[in-house]
């Protein structure tokens, strides 16, 4: 099988964050992006959380709760995670940062325009970084769109979360691998005992993949911070990627691309045998 793009790999927002001191693990992000490169589409969580953070150091407290102070703190977040992520990718490597919404993924002609803008950052040797725009996204005015598309299209991606956007990118650009990074090893039959991952999901086909995806789903509940969909949602995302042909890896951010590219780390592996 052929594949356009090595590596669409994904780190979420808490993955990112060190949570002793409150602030964004410069040391994970510093290691990951030194094993980034060229054939590699990133995308990033964090934009947010690490803007909320950087908000409170500065002004001394929070903003208060809502949709305009998640839009702030999007636009205060990204700035720092694109300079840290230029900061430590390897210099002779571009760097370009891409945000997304659910209408580039649910229109045929901009998702073309996506796919050729991803294809040629590997011939131009630079490395895609995605996140959904939030900054400039107003969720009732995105219910309503999605709502809209629903009476003309058979499915809809919405893509607020980048594990449904990480998907749909693999999707696109015919990814050999889509990893998914996370604060934990993968997924879990007992979501409540670390020893309990599950190490393989797989089938003869793209039929019994997706079959015994659904049964791995019945384990998951629970997600890793207030907000995000967990364990359940992660393997429904990844459906139609698993389904195409693409090695899905659901790891631990703790670990380096190498280790968990390389099997040399427990994760989980899901594929067509």
């Amino acid at each position: 099988m052929n594949f356009d793009v090595e590596l669409v790999g994904k780190i979420g927002s808490m993955a990112l964050i060190d949570k002793k001191d409150n602030m964004i693990d410069y040391t994970r992000v510093a290691r990951l992006s030194r094993e980034l490169k060229p054939g590699y589409v990133w995308i990033s969580s964090g934009a947010t959380e690490i803007g909320r953070l950087d908000y409170m150091m500065r002004a001394g407290s929070e903003l208060p709760e809502s949709e305009d102070a998640k839009t702030d703190y999007a636009a205060q977040g990204q700035t720092i995670l694109m300079q840290t992520y230029r900061q430590f990718v390897d210099s002779k490597y571009s760097v370009r940062q891409i945000l997304v919404e659910h209408h580039h993924f649910n229109d045929e002609i901009k998702r073309e325009h996506l796919r050729k803008m991803l294809l040629r950052c590997k011939d131009q040797n630079a490395i895609p970084i995605i996140n959904y725009n939030d900054a400039v996204s107003d969720s009732e005015n995105r219910r309503m769109e999605i709502a809209a598309l629903s009476k003309s299209h058979s499915k809809v991606y919405e893509c607020v979360d980048n594990d449904e956007t990480a998907a749909q990118v693999a999707c696109l650009v015919h990814a050999r691998t889509l990893l998914i990074l996370t604060s934990v090893d993968g997924i879990y039959s007992d979501p409540h005992n670390p020893e309990s991952l599950i190490e393989e999901i797989c089938g003869k086909d793209d039929l019994e993949l997706i079959a015994n995806i659904e049964e791995a789903k019945k384990c998951c509940d629970g997600a890793s911070r207030k907000g995000a969909n967990g364990a359940k949602a992660k393997l429904e995302y990844i459906k139609d990627a698993a389904a195409q042909g693409t090695k899905v890896l659901i790891a631990n951010a703790k670990y380096s691309l190498a280790e968990i590219l390389g099997g040399k780390v427990r994760c989980t592996k899901i594929y067509i045998k």
